[in-house]
């Protein structure tokens, strides 16, 4: 299975708005982790990925509850974490409200990760 390259290209020049307001905070954090837009994996591109940790962030619009998406997110899901990686969802209506405490919760997470606390 190859890599999503295109997709991914494609995907990084029109983030959705959540993406583009986390992807704005993580940079600004200044963790010393190094954040990923739409990383691929296999045929799938990850919403943003830790590689020191690991561990992809999906965010999931209103979408992702309705019809066949929440089956296609849980098999998707389950290769990425078959795959080493962790893989968490934050809906993206959080991520609109507080996009700065989603930003610190996902270093607090990835440092965990990385530090074999979680």
């Amino acid at each position: 299975m190859g890599h999503n390259y295109a997709a991914a290209r494609v995907l990084r020049k029109a983030p959705t708005l959540p993406e583009g307001l986390l992807w704005r905070e993580l940079r600004a954090k200044r963790s010393g982790l190094k954040f990923r837009r739409q990383h691929p994996v296999g045929r799938h591109v990850i919403d943003l990925y830790c590689a020191a940790a690991k561990c992809g962030i999906e965010i999931d619009g209103i979408a992702h509850d309705m019809g066949v998406r929440p089956e296609a997110d849980r098999e998707r899901d389950a290769f990425l974490t078959a795959q080493g990686n962790t893989i968490t969802r934050i809906p993206a209506r959080e991520v609109l409200v507080k996009p700065a405490v989603v930003a610190e919760q996902i270093v607090a997470l990835c440092k965990g990760i990385i530090e074999g606390l979680v």
